[in-house]
């Protein structure tokens, strides 16, 4: 056994170097099907006509439903320690971005 004790139950969460530094991303594309959410994270840039994903997660509706409350709970406690976040522009959505969301 090792010198750090793990309680039963408890997950023990290793992360990487390279996932530690995170991909930065300005825009979020959310498609779905009956049995997973999958979410593309892209970096638009300015005057740049083309935008690479950098990032898919795929996720099951319960998994996506549990990310929404907790990105809420944790707005919620940011804009109470730090006033509301102002929402500037509403960026254009393309509609025809990717593939539709089917299995």
């Amino acid at each position: 056994m090792s010198d750090q004790k793990t309680k039963e139950g408890q997950l023990n969460i290793e992360l990487s170097e390279e996932v530690a530094d995170g991909t930065y991303s300005n825009l979020a594309i959310i498609n779905h099907s009956v049995s997973e959410f999958v979410v593309d994270f892209i970096n638009v840039m300015p005057g740049v006509p083309k935008a690479k994903v950098k990032s898919r997660i795929v996720l099951t509706p319960q998994h996506a439903k549990r990310l929404m409350k907790a990105l809420a709970d944790n707005l919620a406690r940011f804009e109470k320690a730090h006033g509301e976040i102002k929402d500037y522009e509403q960026a254009p959505v393309p509609m025809n971005f990717g593939p539709t969301g089917q299995a």
